[in-house]
């Protein structure tokens, strides 16, 4: 005999409405929750009712997605862990406002799941997300020789002075694959020069004419003319650390300078790369250099071998997973790098059918046979 219609209307509307909820619960993965830290002696006092604009804060920006969120977790405790006056540093997080802004492959989550997850994990983190829109850079967006080097949230950088409050004198831009083993701290307070608007570790030593094309270095107008009358010789520096004073941004209007640069790169084939040309074309050879501590970059190993990568030579503050592979693939396909199990040791992830407690891993000692002894003198 045939179901009632009516029972059967009904029934549908459940089994939707619970995919609906699978999905939901789906789109972003579980999290433990991290030990809470809390400012020691010598800390600067909270400012009652500054909020945001409290001159005492550290503020640290970065993007927040789906794809990378596990990163960005991992990333965030190690900042907490290791900061001198975890309470006084303030996250703020630039979140697609729309699909098609997220990360690599993925649909771009609710700001507000993503806000339930950040809390859920670190109940007193103080924190905002903002929304980024991808219509305001997708037009400008070039193909690059990695797909994923075309997300819109790549470029979200160029535009913290226009999102952060006006308040906000400088910001630490990091990007989502790295981890702290420093007080972030000791990089917030980098002297910028008044002829300075960026300050982050340089690479002389690297190949810079080999970020831009032939047509860049053969065109007249282009070339070495660009780099003419800065403060130095223009070096190579990558843009996952930067301290930025987002006051001289603004007034110097380098958004703009960046756009103009990216248009260019629409008319004629400038640069193979994202969104790293264009900052290089604005900054290189006026750059604050910060020491190689605070980028310790690369460890995502070779983008075409994906070969792991040991650290440079030297102090290590900052731990940086650049490159095509993340710790985080690399342990769950059951091939990680040396050190990714130092990364692993900061991942509060929740694996799929995982029934235990939600406590954060505990932290193993960092071995000598990940990182060189001088690793941590300072």
């Amino acid at each position: 005999m045939g179901a009632n219609p009516a029972m059967w209307a009904a029934g549908l509307v459940v089994v939707v409405m619970a995919a609906m909820m699978v999905g939901a619960e789906a789109a972003l993965p579980r999290f433990a929750e991290a030990p809470e830290y809390r400012n020691g002696e010598g800390c600067p006092a909270a400012v009652e009712g500054a909020g945001v604009c409290d001159p005492g804060l550290v503020h640290i920006a970065m993007t927040l997605d789906a794809h990378y969120l596990r990163g960005s977790m991992a990333a965030i405790y190690s900042l907490l862990k290791h900061a001198s006056c975890p309470d006084s540093i303030f996250f703020h997080f630039l979140a697609a406002d729309d699909d098609g802004a997220g990360g690599e492959g993925a649909a771009a989550p609710g700001i507000e799941e993503l806000r339930s997850v950040l809390a859920a994990s670190f109940p007193s983190l103080r924190f905002e997300i903002y929304p980024f829109r991808a219509d305001a850079v997708t037009s400008l967006i070039s193909a690059s020789v990695r797909a994923a080097l075309e997300a819109p949230l790549n470029y979200a950088r160029n535009y913290l002075a226009d999102l952060l409050p006006k308040c906000v004198p400088r910001a630490i831009y990091l990007d989502s694959d790295v981890l702290a083993v420093d007080d972030v701290r000791r990089l917030w307070e980098t002297r910028l020069p008044a002829a300075a608007v960026v300050a982050a570790p340089e690479y002389c030593h690297a190949n810079f004419s080999r970020y831009f094309t032939e047509t860049f270095w053969s065109d007249p107008q282009l070339g070495d003319r660009v780099f003419a009358g800065r403060r130095r010789a223009p070096c190579y520096f990558n843009t996952g650390v930067m301290v930025i004073d987002l006051r001289r941004w603004r007034v110097g209007n380098y958004r703009r300078r960046i756009e103009v640069w990216m248009e260019m790169q629409k008319e004629k084939r400038i640069y193979e790369l994202g969104s790293l040309p264009p900052f290089l074309l604005v900054f290189a050879g006026e750059v604050e250099a910060v020491d190689h501590r605070w980028n310790q970059h690369g460890l995502g190993g070779d983008n075409v071998l994906g070969s792991c990568r040991p650290l440079h030579k030297g102090p290590v503050s900052l731990m940086h997973w650049s490159g095509k592979g993340k710790p985080w693939d690399r342990l769950d396909a059951g091939k990680p790098c040396p050190l990714d199990h130092t990364w692993k040791s900061y991942d509060l992830y929740i694996a799929e059918g995982d029934s235990s407690s939600a406590s954060a891993p505990s932290l193993t000692a960092l071995s000598s046979s990940a990182l060189p002894a001088a690793a941590f003198s300072w």
